[in-house]
């Protein structure tokens, strides 16, 4: 009697005592794990998103934290029956990453509709959070507007006037030029035309030969990943750049400035939200990155899943529900965030991550001592210069 007295009383405190309570949470990364973003965003992205749960879990024992990924190959079709079975089927509560606006845009109505939370820590287009914003959705690391206001303007104030764009065709690359046209002409810049590719597209010779007759002095190439690599390279075989054509990279990742080498890509001008050897924490967060992804640095991706994540799950905690994304979301931009990757920052009720945004230049091979030293810091773009102001998004009439 006396042992089935205990075990009733014990059956009643697990019921009632949120120490004896567990939190299952399941989140899900859809990324790019075989195409031309791979690099960029896939494994890695990975990686840092099961580094936010095994650190916030030391923390809240209580959780239980389970991470799953998929391939969205860069298809909106693809990347909606996976986050769709995520939600109806496999019990996912938060998708982390998408590295591809197209994609990601189809994400974010899913998780409004399913009242669940996207952690947009990839993908790029300031639509996200601009007219296709959404209740449930949090983009996190950079957009088009700050990538494109911080190297589209320091280059047309500093003699870069007459522009080219080499675009991907599709949402993020439409978004690109749109959001860069916008501060070169605001700079006294003139835009002389521009040229669209598919994505992944190996050969760009007719692209380049197309800007190089347009008598633009810099190429601003609205492309990422591979697709960006494959243009640098291109354009210096092409002579483009020894002929006195700035090429500006308008989203470029530390991943890429790597494979293409130093010698390649020195002197290009970007954009970033995040760099290993900024500061102690960046390095701190990197050197840990660096243990599980074979000796590579984290890119800004990495570092944005890994922060998003770990600001997700303290909301979390907080709301005490998973069942209630909105209420979720609306904690995370009730919550200051910090963590080692961006430092402090905030939330805004537009679902936009704030953090300051850094303006580099690739060094020189003679100025790099390492394999990632690649970058002399220009100039750092504050949080609330970096992105669009809030009085103009149409995002508070949505919301």
């Amino acid at each position: 009697m006396k042992l089935k007295g205990l075990l009733l009383a014990c059956a009643l405190v697990s019921l009632h005592d949120p120490a004896w309570a567990e939190t299952a949470v399941k989140l899900g990364v859809l990324t790019d794990l075989s195409g031309p973003y791979a690099d960029l965003s896939g494994k890695g992205s990975v990686i840092a998103t099961q580094m936010a749960a095994e650190e916030f879990q030391k923390s809240h024992p209580d959780f239980k934290i389970e991470v799953i990924s998929a391939d969205h190959q860069n298809k909106p079709d693809v990347g909606s029956a996976v986050v769709r079975k995520w939600f109806d089927q496999d019990g996912v509560d938060a998708v982390v990453d998408v590295a591809s606006s197209a994609v990601a845009l189809a994400v974010s109505k899913l998780a409004a509709d399913s009242d669940k939370v996207f952690l947009a820590s990839g993908p790029a287009s300031s639509d996200i959070t601009n007219k296709s914003c959404s209740a449930n959705t949090v983009q996190w690391t950079y957009d088009t507007y700050a990538l494109s206001k911080g190297t589209g303007d320091a280059l047309a104030r500093s003699g870069g006037d007459k522009w080219f764009f080499v675009t991907a065709d599709y949402a993020f690359g439409h978004a690109m030029e749109r959001d860069t046209s916008r501060f070169v002409e605001a700079a006294g810049g003139k835009v002389l035309g521009s040229v669209r590719h598919p994505i992944n597209t190996p050969d760009f010779s007719s692209y380049l030969l197309q800007a190089q007759s347009s008598g633009a002095n810099v190429v601003g190439l609205a492309n990422a990943g591979a697709d960006t690599i494959n243009a640098v390279k291109q354009a210096a075989e092409f002579g483009l750049t020894a002929s006195g054509i700035k090429l500006a990279g308008l989203l470029v990742f530390i991943t890429d400035v790597h494979s293409l080498g130093i010698q390649t890509a020195q002197g290009l001008v970007v954009t970033e939200a995040f760099y290993w050897d900024l500061n102690d924490g960046t390095r701190a967060f990197s050197t840990r990155f660096a243990e599980r992804a074979g000796g590579k640095m984290p890119g800004q991706v990495h570092a944005g899943a890994y922060s998003a994540t770990l600001h997700y799950l303290k909301a979390l905690a907080a709301v005490g529900s998973k069942t209630d994304g909105r209420a979720v979301v609306a904690k995370m931009e009730e919550l200051p965030t910090e963590d080692e990757a961006f430092g402090k920052g905030t939330v805004r009720k537009d679902g936009r991550k704030l953090h300051d945004m850094y303006l580099f230049e690739v060094k020189k091979p003679e100025d790099s001592k390492t394999p990632w030293d690649l970058y002399n810091k220009l100039a750092t773009i504050p949080a609330d210069q970096a992105f669009r102001p809030v009085s103009e998004s149409e995002c508070a009439l949505l919301r």
